[in-house]
């Protein structure tokens, strides 16, 4: 159950990115993303820790992390960058963004490797799009479509990326 609270943490502290996305408040919401990260590291070492890993808390977590990761960077880089300078097609790739982080998810939960990573994991690629969102007043506007192109492809890929930290 433990490891547990981490991840719904994760899944809260996505969620409460998308309420404060929506109103406006664009650099919380990055640094509630963020936070999703902190959690999501912690649920997996914990149960390592533990020695409590179950089925069951793999599925919680990808379904936490689709929100945390894919949907909430999404949302979030859609109103700040791409629904002013892309409209409709900026809804498109934010949306593309989402489900390849969908699809890398269940494709994980059947692959079943513990040597590496078929593809980029979506909590790194949502991550970082919050960590750009940060600076989008320094950054050119065109940066966060191309990276968020670029991830979503990483994400589907068959790139292997190791695994760290275990």
């Amino acid at each position: 159950m433990i490891p547990s609270l981490f991840t719904l943490g994760n899944l809260f502290f996505g969620f409460l990115a998308i309420i404060w996305t929506m109103n406006g408040n664009y650099q919380v919401a990055s640094g509630l993303i963020i936070l999703s990260v902190l959690m999501d590291s912690m649920d997996g070492k914990v149960a390592r820790k533990l020695s409590v890993s179950t089925d069951f808390g793999r599925e919680l977590d990808s379904l936490c992390d689709v929100v945390s990761f894919g949907v909430a960077p999404a949302i979030l880089t859609y109103k700040v960058l791409l629904e002013g300078h892309m409209g409709f097609w900026g809804v498109l790739l934010a949306a593309a963004f989402a489900l390849c982080g969908a699809v890398r998810l269940a494709r994980f939960n059947v692959l079943n490797i513990t040597t590496h990573f078929v593809g980029v994991p979506i909590t790194f690629a949502g991550g970082l799009m919050a960590l750009l969102v940060l600076f989008y007043q320094s950054l050119p506007w065109i940066v966060y479509p191309i990276a968020l192109a670029l991830l979503a492809f990483l994400m589907v890929s068959s790139f292997k990326v190791p695994k760290l930290g275990k």
